[in-house]
């Protein structure tokens, strides 16, 4: 009997994964895609130049350049490594790192489709927020002999991950915008970003997807209650925050992958601003702050943690505010994940019509190289020159 439960409680995990998968498909896909356009519409390798200092404007430019850089987390370190070395300043270069994994089209959509659309609008209003805090704790108490010994470590070249990627964001595509997106070169292009899109976070969202079905089907809802302190409003929208941060480093999903268990954990009793911590703590997991030791030093990523757990708690704290002030946090903590079933509807559709689009983008993928692109990918400039010759 016990072994049967043991199958019961697997064949239930499984199945809640892959309902959560067939029902986000679509929009994952349509992310990418629209990631991808964006990618080779919007020249980047003057991005460096365009952020020379940690002032509004440059905030305002990393932010935009980062949401339009869509990434994973470990793409979006080395990114922003990358624009450091190339003489960014270091506050806005870490603006664009946190952009690039928490502004991004498909997080939006994710959220829309499994949370509602309050959810959406929360993450983008508290990561505008956590941009803004991050700034003032960076000019609070960051220092230029910090920032000096950043440099020299980063200046180092220290591999970590998606180094390829790094390169190939800052490539910038030939000619004007309409020639970029429907010439021969332009499809290429959007062809390998969206793959590599794909190449990038598919794991994270499969362990996502995995972490998200078991934590649903073996967790008693009582236990994410109680933790959560569900049974008492006030005190939970002041812990939420606080703790979310602590189970996403547990979980050690990043990027999009939180989504799915961000989900359960609303079911679970998690506070409407827990939920915004949760999904912005991508960037704190402990194989993200492995890279940045790697990458700055020890003192630089203890600073960049204890900076980015308080900058992150208080947008969280600031949302559920702003958002209970307005009437728009839920009332009822109902993900759409119990009743998630297939059935021919328009997500079935839509499912259908992205796969074949991505089909189509993956055959223009291998036709012009890209088993060569992936055999690079962590190979830094050997990726670059690949992307060049193949991508524009």
């Amino acid at each position: 009997m016990e072994t049967q439960g043991l199958l019961d409680a697997a064949g239930q995990a499984l199945r809640m994964a892959l309902l959560m998968g067939w029902q986000i498909f679509w929009g994952i896909s349509l992310g990418f895609l629209l990631a991808a356009v964006i990618e080779v519409a919007v020249p980047k390798s003057r991005v460096a130049q365009a952020l020379p200092d940690a002032s509004p404007r440059s905030l305002l430019r990393a932010g935009v350049f980062g949401a339009a850089s869509s990434s994973c987390s470990y793409a979006a370190v080395a990114i922003a490594r990358s624009l450091f070395r190339k003489g960014a300043d270091f506050t806005a270069a870490i603006a664009f790192q946190f952009a690039s994994t928490n502004l991004v089209l498909e997080l939006g959509i994710l959220l829309a489709l499994l949370m509602g659309w309050r959810f959406t609008l929360a993450g983008f209003v508290g990561g505008v927020l956590m941009i803004g805090l991050l700034a003032l704790l960076f000019r609070w108490f960051l220092r230029a002999g910090l920032v000096a010994q950043a440099r020299r470590e980063a200046d180092r070249g220290v591999a970590g991950k998606m180094e390829g990627h790094a390169a190939m964001s800052l490539e910038e595509a030939d000619g004007g915008f309409w020639q970029r997106l429907f010439s021969a070169r332009g499809f290429t292009a959007v062809s390998h970003a969206y793959v590599m899109n794909w190449t990038m976070l598919w794991k994270d969202m499969l362990l996502g997807l995995a972490l998200a079905g078991a934590v649903s089907a073996w967790v008693p809802h009582q236990a994410w209650s109680q933790l959560f302190l569900a049974g008492h409003p006030r005190i939970a929208a002041v812990w939420g925050p606080l703790i979310a941060p602590l189970v996403a480093v547990a979980s050690f999903t990043c990027s999009i992958g939180n989504v799915p268990l961000a989900a359960v954990l609303w079911n679970g009793g998690i506070s409407f601003g827990g939920v915004i911590a949760f999904l912005f703590a991508d960037l704190i997991i402990i194989p993200i702050l492995d890279i940045l030791r790697k990458y700055y030093g020890w003192r630089m990523m203890w600073f960049l943690l204890a900076t980015s757990y308080a900058a992150m708690v208080a947008a969280a704290w600031l949302v559920e505010l702003l958002f209970a002030g307005a009437g728009l946090v839920p009332q009822q903590h109902a993900a759409r994940i119990a009743e998630m079933q297939v059935r021919f509807n328009y997500t079935a559709v839509l499912n259908l019509v992205l796969l074949l689009l991505g089909v189509v983008l993956l055959w223009r993928f291998l036709k012009t190289g890209g088993r060569a692109m992936l055999r690079q990918m962590q190979g830094g400039a050997a990726g670059h020159h690949a992307h060049a010759h193949h991508g524009h």
